[in-house]
C-alpha cells in the first residue's frame, strides 16, 4: 500500500529564547504559521523489516539520521507494532538548515501517514506525544496553523489565523545556519522583554499594521546575518508590510497585503536567490 503526504513549511512569526533550561533544552515563546509550500512524502509498506529512505535533495541523509526514519521507529515502538518494512520517499521544496522546520515536518508527516496505513487509530494527542519524542517543532508540524508554542516549542495553543496575505519566502543561497552555533549565540544576547507577547495581542486585534510591525526573532537579532539584512531590506523596498529571519535561519520571508508586489518581489529576489517562494498562510 501506498500514500501521499504533503509536508508544508513554517515561518515565525516572532521567536523568544527566554533562557537554558537544566534539561539543556531552551525555553521559547514562539508564533509559528504553516505556509503552502510543501515537501511531498511518499509511505509504501513492504515486508523487508526495515525502514528505508529516499530524497531528491542533496546533503539530506539517508539513513538512520534522517528524521523521518527515527519518526518511524518511534511510531512502530509506541504502537507495539511487529516491525514490518517502511521505505518512505521524500521529494524536498523547501531549503534545508533554512528555519522553515522542513525535517521536522517531514517527520511529522511520517507518523499521521502511518497511523493511516497501519491503522493504528492513534488519536491526535497520541500522535502529537510520538512527534515531540521526535523534535520540538514535530508536534506543531503534525497540528499546523497559527499557534502559540512555549516551553521548548511543543506546548501549543491555538491562535486567530493569518488571512489575506502574500508571502514571499527567500533563503540566501550561501548561507546555512548551525543550530547549535545559533543558540550560542542567543545565550549571550542581553535580557529583553517577550515580543512574542505583543504578537499574540496583535493577531487577536487583526489589525495587520500590529501583526507586521511586531515581527521578531531573537536568532536575527544575535546571528546579523549580512544576507539576511539585504534581502529584508529588498523585501520591504518592494512594499512589504513587514519582513523577518524564520526559526535559527536563514530564509527570509516578507509579508505583503498585495499579491501584485508580491509577486514582483518573488521574481526580483528568484533572480538572484533560485530558493524563492511565493506562499500564503495555511488557514485552520
Amino acid at each position: 500500500m501506498e500514500i501521499k503526504l504533503k509536508a508544508p513549511a513554517k515561518i515565525n512569526l516572532s521567536l523568544d529564547v527566554l533562557g537554558r533550561r537544566p534539561d539543556g533544552y531552551h525555553e521559547l515563546a514562539t508564533v509559528m504559521q504553516t505556509v503552502d509550500l510543501y515537501d511531498e512524502i511518499t509511505l509504501t509498506d513492504n515486508d523487508s523489516g526495515e525502514v528505508t529512505v529516499s530524497c531528491d535533495y542533496e546533503g539530506v541523509p539517508c539513513d538512520e539520521r534522517n528524521i523521518c526514519v527515527k519518526a518511524a521507529y518511534r511510531f512502530f515502538e509506541t504502537c507495539r507494532l511487529p516491525q514490518s518494512g517502511l521505505h518512505i520517499d521524500i521529494r524536498k521544496m523547501i531549503p534545508t538548515q533554512a528555519g522553515l522546520a522542513g525535517g521536522s515536518s517531514d517527520g511529522a508527516a511520517v507518523i499521521v501517514g502511518m497511523n493511516q496505513l497501519f491503522n493504528t487509530k492513534l488519536t491526535p494527542a497520541e500522535m502529537l506525544s510520538v512527534g515531540e519524542k521526535i523534535g520540538a517543532d514535530v508536534p506543531f508540524c503534525i497540528e499546523g496553523g497559527t499557534k502559540l508554542c512555549t516551553g521548548i516549542g511543543a506546548t501549543m495553543k491555538r491562535l486567530p489565523s493569518l488571512r489575506g496575505v502574500w508571502i514571499v519566502i527567500c533563503k540566501p543561497d550561501t548561507v546555512s545556519v548551525s543550530t547549535a552555533e545559533a543558540y550560542q549565540k542567543v545565550d549571550a544576547l542581553p535580557k529583553h522583554p517577550c515580543y512574542t507577547d505583543e504578537m499574540v495581542k496583535a493577531l487577536y486585534s487583526r489589525d495587520l499594521f500590529m501583526i507586521t510591525s511586531t515581527i521578531f526573532n531573537d536568532f536575527e537579532l544575535a546571528l546579523q546575518i549580512p544576507e539576511v539584512n539585504t534581502i529584508k531590506k529588498a523585501m520591504l523596498d518592494s512594499k512589504a508590510r513587514g519582513a523577518g529571519m524564520s526559526g535559527s535561519g536563514s530564509a527570509v520571508f516578507g509579508i505583503f497585503s498585495s499579491e501584485r508586489r508580491a509577486k514582483e518581489c518573488f521574481e526580483a529576489l528568484k533572480a538572484d536567490h533560485p530558493e524563492t517562494f511565493l506562499c500564503s498562510p495555511i488557514v485552520e
